[in-house]
């Protein structure tokens, strides 16, 4: 077994704990942003629209993320405590509320500053991938991501107390571990392919992909079952696949379209002869 005894608190300043999973947050963005402002200038957006575009989506992707973990509970607690919404320290953060919450902000904005938001999602889905790596990291460092208990050799024993684990005396299946290394897997595919594919492939690629592996990891992953097997997480992914392919659907039809209006607009008309 591989044992993980690390704590979560990495400093502290009198009474502010300062966690390993904020910082990951600080580095993911940090990293994120270096990634992907190259390939926005390469995309055609200049600094100021990306700044214009970073100060409003990271923000929305941080409280959407916290706000759909949230939901997700019993609200009891949350009801009687508003504050507690706010208690990131406490653990609760739903990547699929961030994902949510910044691609209405790049709709948003996309339109109010006529940018292409095909492309904009693009970027957003290569910055998501990077953010989602150092946040599992965070994960692992928590404990807060975690299997079934297993007996494996890879199995993680969580020995802090300060970790998140349900107990600190067994082994539980790396789910954090695993889902890292699929946003490895994912990031090396899109990173290759940014700027060979049509606008918004990437984003759809991206989005669709995530949300398989969702479904698969968290067969592993020890969450309440709510319906016909299925956990919250695997819901939402099944939802957001369907709701992915229609769209991506629906855009090939699109550029098919164009492309036949392009062929027919280079071809020889009725009465003309093709030139040799």
């Amino acid at each position: 077994m591989i044992t993980i005894n690390i704590n979560p608190i990495a400093f502290s300043i009198g009474a502010l704990h300062v966690r390993w999973y904020g910082l990951m947050y600080v580095v993911a963005i940090t990293v994120g942003l270096l990634v992907i402002w190259p390939y926005a200038k390469w995309k055609g957006f200049s600094d100021e629209q990306m700044e214009t575009i970073v100060v409003w989506a990271v923000p929305a992707g941080l409280i959407g993320a916290r706000l759909y973990y949230v939901v997700q509970q019993p609200l009891g607690p949350y009801l009687a405590d508003p504050l507690r919404i706010f208690a990131v320290w406490e653990g609760g953060m739903a990547f699929y509320g961030a994902i949510f919450s910044v691609v209405l902000v790049l709709l948003i904005t996309g339109w109010r500053m006529k940018l292409s938001i095909l492309n904009l999602l693009d970027i957003g889905g290569l910055f998501a991938i990077v953010g989602q790596f150092f946040g599992r990291v965070g994960n692992i460092i928590n404990g807060d991501v975690v299997g079934y208990p297993t007996k494996l050799p890879w199995g993680f024993i969580y020995a802090n107390p300060n970790s998140f684990a349900p107990r600190n005396d067994i082994a539980y299946q790396p789910a954090a571990v695993y889902e890292a290394l699929i946003n490895i897997i994912l990031f090396s595919v899109l990173f290759s392919i940014r700027k060979k594919v049509k606008p918004g492939i990437l984003f759809f690629i991206y989005i669709v992909s995530y949300s398989l592996s969702q479904i698969g990891v968290f067969f592993l992953r020890d969450n309440e079952v709510i319906f016909l097997g299925l956990k919250q997480a695997q819901l939402t992914a099944a939802a957001t696949i369907i709701v992915a392919l229609a769209v991506f659907f629906w855009l090939y039809r699109r550029y098919k379209k164009a492309q036949l209006q392009v062929t027919k607009e280079e071809a020889p008309g009725e009465n003309q002869t093709p030139q040799a």
